[in-house]
């Protein structure tokens, strides 16, 4: 049976788009030291992910827009994403695992597995190739927009890139239909940056 794991990264960030993996391993090739992306060293997730695309037997990394989030809702988005990424796989699975309570509509079995990401080595692999893409996109666009601090926390909305939000308003990759950079567009805050 060939079973594909799904995961998310960015879904609860400010900013930029949310990235989802697709990952179908190899089980005469395990890979080790599989887990949730988020409790691995930045090093160890990088490796990982090397390993995980030069071994799976299939992967694909998928993502929905800023402009997507933003029309559909980030839950819908990142179903939508989540159809893109196991679309995108080499090998048509049998049946798809995604980590959390929510799942997208396919033409094969689903079943969302909370916590997965720590229990199932598909979706575990598919968590970190969806953390290292979007942390990779998340210091590009810091390169763009050096005032956030988006290499920092990632377009999460902590302290910082709430002061920097405070300062410098909303950029093109902020998703502003979230309540905290709404507010600040509502109050009058200039966009800083033209679009691209």
């Amino acid at each position: 049976m060939v079973i594909a794991g799904v995961d998310e990264a960015g879904r609860g960030s400010g900013a930029a788009e949310v990235y989802v993996g697709a990952v179908v391993l190899n089980p005469e090739r395990g890979i080790k030291g599989l887990a949730d992306s988020k409790k691995l060293t930045k090093k160890k997730r990088e490796a990982l992910s090397e390993e995980i695309k030069m071994h799976a037997l299939s992967w694909y990394i998928a993502t929905a827009s800023v402009e997507e989030v933003e029309r559909l809702n980030v839950l819908q988005a990142t179903l939508l994403a989540m159809s893109r990424s196991v679309q995108g796989l080499s090998l048509r699975p049998d049946r798809v695992l995604v980590d959390g309570n929510h799942a997208p509509r396919l033409d094969m079995p689903v079943r969302a597995i909370v916590r997965g990401d720590d229990s199932v080595p598909e979706i575990s692999a598919a968590s970190i190739l969806a953390k290292v893409a979007r942390d990779q996109a998340m210091l590009d666009y810091h390169h763009c927009y050096p005032d956030y601090g988006f290499d920092v926390h990632k377009g999460y909305l902590t302290r910082l890139h709430l002061e920097a939000l405070q300062r410098y308003g909303p950029c093109p990759i902020h998703r502003k239909t979230y309540a905290p950079i709404r507010a600040l567009i509502e109050t009058g805050t200039r966009v800083t940056y033209p679009l691209f």
